[in-house]
């Protein structure tokens, strides 16, 4: 199989609501995103490719800029978000907290949305720290793992 992976970043702002440690804090990160999908059935087209990494920037990579790039990520049930949206701002909502996981996960699904065959998204929320959200087959379910 033939696999290409294209990196993307974007600056974002975030915490984790009921968290006891620093992250329960409003906080950025200049994240670092690597997405890996692979081609067709272990075929390259006519000009010798899995997949153009142009394609991958001209979608995948405008969801990001327009959808996450300088946006407040805050869980749905996060108190903050109602005071933000009475200040004029409109943050990212979601069902748990936004982590890096979570994160990575979320990127994974639009790709998949969009129609690429997605192998793995690996995340970096900071210089040490990454996440990664991979499928092995739908059977077995998804892994995540966060590296320090």
């Amino acid at each position: 199989m033939f696999s290409v992976a294209r990196e993307f970043s974007f600056s974002y702002g975030h915490r984790l609501f009921r968290y006891e440690g620093r992250c329960r804090r409003l906080h950025g990160h200049n994240a670092r995103v690597v997405v890996e999908v692979c081609g067709e059935d272990d075929a390259l087209d006519e000009l010798g490719m899995a997949l153009d990494f142009t394609n991958l920037k001209e979608t995948l990579g405008r969801w990001i800029d327009e959808t996450l790039d300088h946006r407040v990520f805050l869980a749905r049930n996060d108190p903050l978000a109602g005071v933000l949206r009475d200040a004029g701002e409109e943050p990212l909502l979601f069902d748990g907290n936004p982590t890096a996981e979570l994160l990575a996960k979320t990127i994974y699904d639009h790709a998949v949305m969009i129609g690429l065959r997605v192998i793995k998204v690996d995340f970096w929320e900071t210089r040490n720290c990454r996440a990664t959200y991979t499928r092995h087959d739908a059977g077995r379910g998804v892994t995540a793992e966060v590296q320090d």
